[in-house]
C-alpha cells in the first residue's frame, strides 16, 4: 500500500487524497494552516499526523514514500525540494515554480535526489487524451503540421480566481499563462511534439478595469443597486449565493467559505475579496492572451487563453497532409480529405473543469503516479523533462509578451 503525505487541504489537495484513497493508497500525514482544512481532510481520510506548518511535515521522519504538493505557487519550488532530499516522491501541482530559477532547481534537486516528479498536467490523462494522440499516431489525418487550441476559461471562473482569487496578482502567485495555462502549453507538446524556434505572445488586461466600472455600482456585489447587480455577468450573488441556492456546495463555494453555509457565504462576501466588485483594480493579471509557436521544422501551434469565454472543455482542431481533427473534450470529429467524416465518441464528464475532474485527467494522474510508485511503470505519463519544457515555453511566451517582440529559443 502506497503512503503518502499531502501537503495543502484545500481543493486539489483534498481532490488528490480522494483519488488516491479510491485506489487504495493511505494517507498518513496532512499539513495546512487552516485548521478547519486540515482537519476535515484528516477525519474524512483516517489520518493521525496533522500539522500546521509543512515544514515541520517535512522535517518529520519520513511518513510514506509520495507527496502531494498541492500548497500556494510560491512555497513550490521549496517545498519540492525538500522532500525530495527528504526520500519522497512527488505528485506536483502546476505550476512547478512560479519562476523559471525555480523550476531549474527542482529540476536540479530531481537530478541529485533521482527522485520521481509527477506534474500535474493532466490534461495528457484524460480518456480523450489518450483517443486523440492514438488517431494521430496511427496516421489518422496524415502528418499533423498545425494545431489550434482553445483554453475557455470561464467568465465566472476568471473573475473567483484571477479577479478576486489567490491568483489575481502576479506578484502574489504566478502570471495568468503561467498559473491556468502551462498545460495548454504542454498539451501542444504533447499532440506535436518537436522543437520550437520561436516563440510570439500578445494579450493583457482588457476588461476588468476601474474605467470599465458601471456607473452607480457599490464596491461590494451584495451593496449594489439590484439594477446594476443583475446586470452584472460577474455578480458573487449569483456566482455564489445562487449556486448555493441551487445546492452547490463544492468547488469554488468551499473556497469562499468553509464549511460550505448560507451564513458563511453571506459573511464572507460582505467581508472578503470575493464579495468584491471585478472593477475595483485589485487584480493584475492578464484576461486574454494568445501565444504562437513555430518549430524548427516550420509545424506551428498556437494557444488562446481566455478569460471572457464560456466555461466548457478545451477545444484543439489539429491540421495534417491528410485531413483535420476537432476535438472539443468529449468526441473526435475527423474529416479526411479521401475517406470523408467521422466521428469519435470519448465520453466525457461536465464541461471539464475542477469541478469535474478535468475530464477524467485528475484520477488519470493520481492513478499513473500510484502506479509508478508501486513498480506496476517505470515512470507516469510525462516526463518530467518535458514538464519543464513547457514551462520554459510560458516564461518565454511571457517574456514575448512583455517586451512586444518574437523570442528566439
Amino acid at each position: 500500500m502506497v503512503r503518502l503525505l499531502v501537503l495543502g487541504a484545500g481543493s486539489r489537495g483534498w481532490v488528490f487524497a480522494q483519488h488516491a484513497t479510491s485506489l487504495g493508497a493511505r494517507i498518513v500525514g496532512v499539513a495546512d494552516p487552516r485548521p478547519e482544512r486540515r482537519e476535515a481532510l484528516a477525519r474524512a481520510f483516517g489520518v493521525e499526523r496533522v500539522f500546521a506548518d509543512w515544514r515541520e511535515a517535512v522535517e518529520a521522519p519520513p511518513m510514506g514514500e509520495g507527496a502531494v504538493v498541492a500548497l500556494p505557487d510560491r512555497l513550490h519550488k521549496e517545498a519540492a525540494v525538500a522532500l525530495m532530499e527528504r526520500g519522497y516522491h512527488l505528485l506536483l501541482e502546476k505550476p512547478i515554480a512560479p519562476t523559471w530559477p525555480e523550476v531549474a532547481e527542482v529540476a536540479e534537486a530531481k537530478a541529485r535526489t533521482g527522485r520521481m516528479v509527477a506534474v500535474a498536467h493532466v490534461l495528457r490523462y484524460t480518456p480523450y487524451a489518450q483517443a486523440l494522440k492514438a488517431l494521430l499516431a496511427e496516421g489518422g489525418i496524415g502528418e499533423p503540421v498545425s494545431v489550434q487550441h482553445l483554453e475557455p476559461v470561464g467568465h465566472w471562473h476568471f473573475a473567483h480566481s484571477f479577479v478576486r482569487g489567490n491568483w489575481r496578482r502576479e506578484g502574489e502567485s504566478s502570471p495568468f499563462l503561467l498559473a491556468k495555462s502551462v498545460h495548454d502549453l504542454d498539451w501542444l507538446l504533447f499532440l506535436l511534439p518537436g522543437e520550437v524556434a520561436r516563440v510570439a505572445s500578445f494579450g493583457g488586461l482588457y476588461h476588468f478595469r476601474p474605467e470599465r466600472r458601471p456607473e452607480g455600482a457599490g464596491e461590494r456585489c451584495l451593496a449594489c443597486p439590484e439594477g446594476v447587480e443583475r446586470a452584472c455577468p460577474f455578480s458573487a450573488r449569483r456566482i455564489y449565493l445562487e449556486a448555493y441556492e441551487r445546492g452547490e456546495r463544492g468547488w469554488p463555494l468551499d473556497v469562499v467559505a468553509y464549511p460550505v453555509t448560507r451564513e458563511g457565504l453571506e459573511r464572507a462576501l460582505w467581508e472578503g475579496p470575493y464579495g468584491e466588485c471585478v472593477y475595483l483594480g485589485r487584480n493584475d493579471v492578464a484576461d486574454h492572451q494568445v501565444v504562437a509557436l513555430e518549430y524548427r521544422d516550420g509545424r506551428t501551434a498556437s494557444l488562446h487563453a481566455e478569460g471572457l469565454s464560456w466555461m466548457r472543455f478545451r477545444e484543439t482542431r489539429v491540421f495534417g497532409t491528410e485531413g483535420e481533427v476537432h476535438g472539443d473534450g468529449r468526441r473526435l470529429r475527423v474529416r479526411h480529405y479521401l475517406k470523408g467524416e467521422w466521428v469519435v465518441d470519448v465520453g466525457g464528464e461536465g464541461e471539464g473543469s475542477i469541478r469535474t475532474g478535468h475530464g477524467g485527467g485528475d484520477l488519470g494522474l493520481v492513478r499513473a503516479f500510484l502506479a509508478a510508485l508501486e513498480g506496476e511503470a517505470e515512470e507516469v505519463l510525462e516526463p518530467f523533462a518535458e514538464a519543464v519544457y513547457a514551462h520554459r515555453l510560458t516564461f518565454l511566451a511571457e517574456e514575448a509578451r512583455r517586451t512586444g517582440r518574437v523570442v528566439v529559443l
